[in-house]
């Protein structure tokens, strides 16, 4: 058969997985069998692809395809999440450059507006995902806010209320003033900055006198309501009982007395802000402070910010500071490191802020999913990220699930009167109107019912996804619910392993009484050379299509995973990608190889008998060792040890051993064995490279429509001859010895050489005719007899000859033996050091002092084997 010289995988790829398509290769119903179930972690859904999707759903990739080869009824939910401030963030920036301003729409129409950036943009990650070759089953394809997702959310909101685990508070919350919405603790990430202290004088009503506070934020000052100092402050026992004069604002203001005031910090006296502190709150509380929030929603002053009012507060903050010290109010300002909270999403300082706001109480709901994790009945890979999850799960606080957007699932809240309980919760307005009714006693109407106007926390609709995917809130009986719940594993990044891993596994706890995965791969940050996160603003970041474009996505698969270890980050590289491009050459050309021999009905030689004995037993031994990697989430280790097997093992060394000579036929019965392994080493691969493998499976032989290498069984598992491969790996040891002389020796290959042994255990005798054939030898000696001018090898503990007549150099052979037997007996010296010192000796592992014991004893039989070659060479 003729096979093109390259592998067009441009249009290969696309045809193959068409073909999956077509066949419903990835479809899952069902039936007798085990289910092996993977949902996707849902990108936002006007998303597009980066290096971590790639990574993250290139692993699930080879954990299904595998799962699905072993025989289960493998099933990969895909899907989408609305991601709310994300998304919402994009519609207003896009009406923003039609001239349409947010505040001047209704909600219905900026729905509108979102809905068709939606359905316009949704969906491009999930074909960049088809482009990836991502077998997923697309039947099931879901989003966050569609019908039965959305519905699933509603209920549970309603069934937490009624059981008191959803409740509305007036609390201090995160406040995102570019998003203009509130956040939960988690979506707050804390940063380092180099701030400034500003020293601020109070006048003391009445008196001439002032006192300091110290704050790195001068701009709230216009919410001060009190001076607050610690009661046993000798230093400020003047101030008790009086009042002082707030700068520019010039407000009378109480000094109170509280011991929460540290005595080392500061000046001792704190400018209480009940409104845009939660300490200052809780203070404010304490002594029935005055609450005054300064600050609009959007981060500018209000009316009482005075003559700032509309200006943003850091602007502000540079401008008050310039009036206080024109008033002589700045005593002195100074360099200040702190650390500041800022949005997850945005990136903006975050504020604190007095809000109305819906919570979930988190202490009771999660001690299951704590307990889960503890006792491996849901197992973190890698372990290490255990003492985090104790740590945020044993300090949990309750989580605030209401976002002041539009974008998102509408709180089912509905109010009808003026009074805090003048409320309730339902999932139709008609179910309201009748509740509410019933709860107010009066003959309400639907126009006296007003629906919460906020939605739900992001989170809040996907911390039920293994659940909501299979329909098993809305219809908790259901077969799919029953059959794939719950899933296998779950691959994600550790940085959302409180966002939404252990809410998934709260929730599973709380509607289905059971974890809902068994496994969770955490991966690492995709990085730069350089350490860098990739990111568009530091525009370090490849476009994934177009590195599939040019390496193949084969090749961008294999070089993603090349260095890829769970929990740690991926330094990346994209001469990676080109590695795994070149291993699809390796394969392809290995394929041309083999289909580019006439076959005959000719006896098969020893040789050829020999290797194939030997790479079905190193088949088996590989299984071993891929096994034992894939149970524990080696996918780096798994793809390495495949790597090898078929570069080294397969290509360098079996075809080798097994091709005819130079223009001459092979025989039937080993060709017939080239084929079966290539076919075996195609299924091994496919889970890393799903395209290529298919291509290469079907041209090895005749296919029918319908068939594919995603379908074939994986390899049993069976004991491998271990003895056989030693005498492979000595006979190997030989030939690589025979191989290195010829080069250094400038002896070719075409040129016919003798070989001796200095004993037959240096040539094992099951492999003599295979290094007769890739050594090219004229004869094998194994009479032990070594003597004349030649060259010396040394196979393990074995010395060998090639004798070289008048042709050799005797004085640089000396000085080339002379040379490794100094380094042997440095060696051997660094080892009996070991083996001398008791410490070593009575603390290391037995299987260590086993090793350096066997150290030893190869170093003594090659420092002997020298000694006999220089006294030969005389």
């Amino acid at each position: 058969m003729s096979v093109s010289a390259n592998f067009d995988f441009n249009t290969k790829e696309r045809s193959w997985y068409q073909y999956w398509l077509e066949n419903n290769f990835f479809e899952s119903t069902p039936d007798e069998r085990k289910p092996y179930t993977i949902v996707i972690p849902p990108p936002n859904v006007t998303g597009v692809l980066h290096m971590g999707h790639m990574l993250n759903n290139t692993i699930q990739d080879v954990i299904i395809r595998r799962a699905r080869m072993q025989g289960y009824n493998a099933c990969w939910v895909p899907g989408t999440d609305h991601a709310s401030i994300a998304t919402e963030a994009k519609v207003v920036a896009k009406l923003k450059s039609e001239g349409i301003n947010k505040e001047d729409l209704n909600r219905e129409e900026f729905l509108e507006h979102a809905w068709e950036w939606t359905h316009k943009h949704g969906g491009i990650i999930l074909e960049q995902l088809k482009r990836l070759g991502a077998s997923c089953d697309w039947s099931r394809e879901a989003f966050t806010m569609d019908e039965a997702r959305s519905e699933s959310v509603i209920k549970v909101f309603i069934d937490l209320f009624n059981k008191g685990k959803v409740y509305r508070g007036y609390r201090m919350v995160n406040w995102d003033p570019e998003a203009k919405t509130t956040l939960s603790d988690e979506e707050v990430i804390h940063k380092d900055v180099n701030a400034k202290l500003y020293y601020i004088k109070y006048k003391i009503e009445g008196e001439n006198d002032f006192l300091t506070i110290a704050t790195t934020r001068p701009e709230t000052i216009f919410g001060d309501t009190a001076i607050c100092i610690n009661p046993d402050d000798e230093r400020h026992k003047h101030l008790k009982g009086k009042r002082a004069i707030v700068p520019v604002a010039n407000r009378s203001i109480p000094i109170i007395e509280d011991d929460y005031v540290s005595l080392e910090f500061g000046t001792g006296c704190l400018k209480v802000t009940p409104a845009h502190d939660v300490n200052d709150k809780s203070i404010g509380d304490r002594h029935g402070l005055e609450v005054i929030d300064a600050l609009n929603a959007d981060g500018t002053l209000n009316s009482f910010g005075l003559h700032y009012e509309g200006k943003d507060r850091f602007t502000v903050r540079k401008e008050i500071a310039k009036e206080l010290e024109q008033l002589q109010q700045l005593e002195k300002v100074e360099d200040y490191a702190t650390s500041v909270g800022t949005s997850e999403r945005t990136g903006a300082v975050i504020e604190p802020r007095l809000s109305d706001q819906w919570f979930l109480k988190m202490k009771e709901i999660a001690e299951p999913a704590l307990t889960s994790v503890m006792n491996d009945e849901v197992q973190l890979i890698p372990e290490k990220f255990k003492n985090t999850y104790r740590h945020w799960m044993e300090n949990v606080h309750d989580w605030n699930i209401s976002r002041q957007l539009w974008w998102g699932h509408q709180i089912p809240a509905y109010y009808y009167g003026d009074a805090k309980d003048d409320f309730v919760v339902a999932e139709t307005a008609e179910e309201a109107l009748e509740l509410a009714r019933a709860k107010s006693g009066k003959n309400l109407t639907a126009a006296d019912l007003t629906q919460d106007k906020d939605v739900l926390d992001t989170w809040f609709s996907s911390w039920l996804w293994p659940i909501s995917v299979f329909d098993g809130i809305r219809n908790p009986d259901n077969e799919d619910i029953k059959y794939y719940y719950p899933t296998q594993d779950l691959v994600t990044a550790p940085e959302i392993l409180f966002f939404w891993v252990a809410r998934m596994i709260i929730a599973g706890y709380e509607y289905r009484k059971e974890k809902p995965f068994s496994n969770v791969y955490l991966t690492g940050i995709v990085r730069d050379k350089q350490g860098r996160k990739m990111s568009k603003s530091l525009g370090n970041s490849p476009d994934p299509i177009e590195l599939m474009e040019k390496y193949s996505t084969d090749g961008v698969r294999v070089g993603m995973l090349l260095t890829s270890p769970a929990g740690n980050d991926l330094p990346f590289d994209e001469d990676l990608c080109g590695q795994g491009r070149n291993f699809s050459n390796k394969i392809w050309n290995a394929l041309r190889l083999v289909k580019g021999w006439e076959v005959t009905d000719a006896p098969q030689d020893e040789a050829a008998a020999s290797a194939i004995e030997w790479f079905g037993e190193k088949l088996k031994h590989t299984l071993v060792s891929l096994e034992d990697s894939y149970s524990k989430y080696r996918i780096s280790e798994a793809l390495m040890t495949t790597y090898k097997l078929v570069w080294d093992d397969f290509c360098s060394w079996f075809l080798e051993a097994v091709k005819p000579g130079y223009q001459q036929p092979i025989d039937s019965k080993t060709y017939a064995a080239i084929i079966q392994y290539f076919e075996e080493i195609c299924v091994l691969l496919h889970p890393f490279m799903p395209f290529i493998t298919e291509e290469v499976w079907h041209l090895l032989n005749d296919r029918k429509e319908g068939e594919s290498v995603s379908l074939q069984s994986w390899p049993e598992q069976a004991t491998a001859d271990e003895n056989l491969l030693a005498d492979f790996d000595q006979a190997a040891a030989v030939v690589n010895g025979i191989r290195n002389i010829r080069a250094s020796k400038n002896i070719s290959f075409k040129d016919q050489i003798e070989l001796q042994a200095a004993s037959s255990a240096a040539v094992p005798e099951r492999f003599e005719k295979l290094i007769i054939k890739l050594g090219n030898l004229s004869s094998l000696k194994l009479d032990g007899i070594i003597e004349g001018a030649g060259y010396s090898i040394m196979a393990g503990n074995h010395e060998l000859f090639i004798p070289a007549g008048d042709t050799m150099d005797v004085e640089a052979e000396v000085e080339k033996v002379t040379k490794d037997l100094e380094y042997q007996k440095g060696f051997l010296n660094s080892v009996m050091k070991k083996l001398s010192n008791e410490r070593f000796v009575n603390n290391a592992p037995a299987a260590v002092i086993e090793g350096e014991r066997k150290k030893q004893a190869d170093a003594e039989a090659k420092i002997k084997a020298l000694e006999e070659r220089l006294s030969v060479l005389g």
